[in-house]
Order: structure tokens, then sequence, then C-alpha cells
């Protein structure tokens, strides 16, 4: 079964400090191509390299956010 996938450009506009140190940092990032009160998302601000190395994302870093489905799970639009 395929994957349908969308793909949308972003900016890290700030990366936020947790008041408990136990919980993860967060990285609040500004998609582009959304809708005004939909822009802003937040992440754990932890990301990993394809050999399993962890990372965290810069303020002003460019993203790729992307959208995966199951084929299964999408519609064919109508033309």
């Amino acid at each position: 079964m395929g994957k349908k996938r969308k793909k949308l450009r972003g900016t890290v506009q700030k990366v936020i400090n947790p008041l408990n140190p136990s919980q993860p940092q967060k990285a609040q990032i500004d998609i582009r191509d959304a809708d005004d009160l939909y822009r802003e998302i937040r992440i754990d601000n932890e990301i990993t390299d394809e050999k399993g190395n962890k990372a965290q994302l810069k303020e002003g870093a460019e993203v790729d956010v992307i959208v995966e489905a199951d084929s299964s799970a999408t519609l064919k639009k109508p033309e």
C-alpha cells in the first residue's frame, strides 16, 4: 500500500525552554502555506539524522514539514 504526502516549508520562529527541566524543549515552527490561524505548530525540539544521531533545531532554521498518509486513508480529488 502506497503513501501520499505533502511537503510544506517552514521556519523555526523560536525555541522554548520548559518551566520544568524534566520536560523537553519545544521548537515553534511557522508554516508558510498554512491558514493564518493554524500557521504555528510546536514540536519537541529533537530531531535525528539518517545515522540516528540526535540534534536540535536553531531559531531561524528553514525546515520541511511533511504530512504523510496511507493511500487507504485518502480520497481521489474531484476534477
